[in-house]
């Protein structure tokens, strides 16, 4: 008896203490903050436009940037909450995104009726695109690497919108560095690409966050 007892005390003693799982609203902070430092660094490296005092008097540039913004924001909490098994009991905001992406085609919309005469095209296509997954290989990278250490069973929903928030901050550099105003050159290189990025991490969600 006195064996088993502390055997039971050795194996006690022994065990591993589990951290509980922080909580996904402090999840998704720390990455918001993380991805802002490193969209400010990246402009502080690049530079804003150069036209951005002019580009900021149009309206409609302005709360393109803030739907963005939006955007970035919703798709991150939700990642957050989808690395639980039981969305954290947050079902409601885990599917915030699909509310923004309605307004940020709404905002899209408007933008292109007031684009009259509408903006001459760039000279560049599909650089643009090229720009935003190059910006957008580090925060994927760090959110990816973040999910592997919680518990996630959305593992293709989680994947995906960790690419589109990461791609989200490429598409915010690039409107804020690219010298351009026009809405059929921005949805077709800019947020078309962004969307095929999303799209990506539900292919690579299953295969990096399955458990």
């Amino acid at each position: 008896m006195d064996n088993i007892e502390q055997l039971i005390r050795t194996l006690t003693d022994d065990a591993t203490k589990l951290q509980p799982a922080p909580h996904p609203f402090l999840v998704s902070f720390k990455w918001i903050v993380a991805a802002s430092a490193y969209l400010a660094m990246i402009l502080m490296i690049s530079g804003l436009r150069p036209d951005i005092l002019q580009a900021i008097e149009n309206p409609w540039f302005v709360v393109e940037l803030v739907a963005l913004f939006g955007i970035f924001l919703a798709t991150s909490v939700s990642t957050s909450l989808l690395a639980f098994p039981d969305l954290h009991q947050k079902r409601f905001i885990a599917f915030a995104p699909l509310l923004m992406f309605v307004l940020f085609l709404v905002v899209i919309f408007f933008a292109w009726s007031a684009d009259h005469p509408p903006a001459s095209l760039p000279d560049h296509t599909y650089e643009c695109a090229y720009c935003i997954i190059l910006v957008s290989l580090l925060p994927a990278a760090w959110t990816f690497y973040s999910l592997r250490k919680l518990a996630s069973i959305h593992y293709r929903l989680a994947g995906g919108l960790a690419l589109l928030s990461a791609a989200s901050i490429g598409a915010l550099w690039l409107r804020l560095y690219e010298v351009n105003d026009s809405i059929i050159h921005v949805v077709e290189w800019h947020y078309l690409p962004m969307l095929f990025i999303g799209f990506i991490g539900l292919w690579l969600g299953e295969i990096f966050l399955k458990w």
